[in-house]
This record gives structure tokens, sequence and C-alpha cells, in this order.
């Protein structure tokens, strides 16, 4: 390794990740037994997310509502970004006011991005309830936010990442934590 490659350490691998995505599906299955729910995935890999707890959460519950969050124009750094963000577009095909909503995302970090998906959650209704899945908390809060339903919790500095890959998006599976590379 030369001085210019990042440091990459595993931290989950395939068999742990579906272990995490196995235990969120039970704790969610137990707690909603008797309310329809819907799922809101952030893009990206909060979308993957959703849908691998949701094939888990469906063989046992009819009653899932699935949805999609794009929050790039809801983000509180656009004038730093120096880009403009790509934008997927969000797909809620249900309503959300007053649903139940569990909201996914890979990581948890300063709490931003989960604020910036409540307020564009705001902006189609007020849901009767909202919640928070994620496979890793990573620590190093600016906004009091807390998930509801954790994979993997861990403390990390700012100067380290962690990296969530996912087959349908990366080719391979993992979670890792990274010093020197962003995505």
């Amino acid at each position: 390794m030369t001085n210019s490659e990042p440091l990459r350490t595993e931290v989950l691998s395939r068999k742990d990740i579906d272990n995490k995505i196995r235990r969120i599906s039970s704790e969610i299955i137990e707690k909603h037994s008797d309310r329809p729910v819907a799922f809101v995935g952030i893009h990206t890999r909060g979308v993957i997310l959703a849908q691998r707890v949701f094939d888990r959460v469906s063989r046992h519950r009819t009653d899932i509502s699935q949805g999609t969050l794009d929050i790039a124009l809801y983000r509180d750094d656009l004038d730093n970004l120096g880009t403009i963000p790509s934008i997927r577009g969000s797909d809620l095909p249900f309503s959300v006011e007053g649903s139940h909503i569990i909201l996914f995302d890979d990581v948890l970090f300063t709490g931003r991005t989960i604020r910036a998906a409540l307020d564009e959650l705001m902006d189609y209704g007020r849901p009767a309830r909202i919640e928070l899945a994620v496979l890793v908390d990573r620590g190093n809060r600016e906004v009091p936010i807390c998930p509801d339903y954790l994979g993997h919790g861990m403390n990390t500095s700012k100067a380290e990442h962690v990296l969530v890959c996912f087959d349908e998006i990366d080719g391979k599976e993992g979670v890792y934590t990274v010093i020197g590379e962003t995505r």
C-alpha cells in the first residue's frame, strides 16, 4: 500500500449485513403487527435497505406500502457542494397523511440527511408517526436524531468514512470504514 491508497477495514460482511437486516425485519414485524406501515427509502442505498427489509416483512404482512425519497433539493449544504446534485425524484405512491412511516437509510452520521428527509416528507402531508431504520449508526450527531431500528452501531472519527456496498449498486457486499477515500 502506498501513502495515497486509502486504508479500508471491513466492518460487516455479506453474512453480517443479512443478519442485521433479518433482525431489523423481525423488530418491525413485532412492533407493527396491528397497523399498516409504509417503508420509505432515501436514495440511494436507503432504497436498497428498505427493499430488502420489505422483502422479508412482506412474507408475513400484506399491508405494507413502499416509496422512495430524493432529498437532493432539501439538503442544507447545497451552497457548499460545488456541483449540482443529481436528481432521481421521489416516489410516494400512498398518502403520507396519517400514515405510519419507517424511513430507511444506510448510514446515520450527523443526522442532516434524516432532517432533510423529514422536511420533504412533511411537504407531502402529516404522517401519524415516522420511525427511522438504519444499517449503520456511526455517531458524531449534529442534530438530535436517533434510529428506532439499528443494524450496527459504532463510533468513528470525522476523518473516517463508512462505505456501504450493496450488490445491486456496487457489485459487492460489505460495510467498510475508510480513511483517505470518499465515494
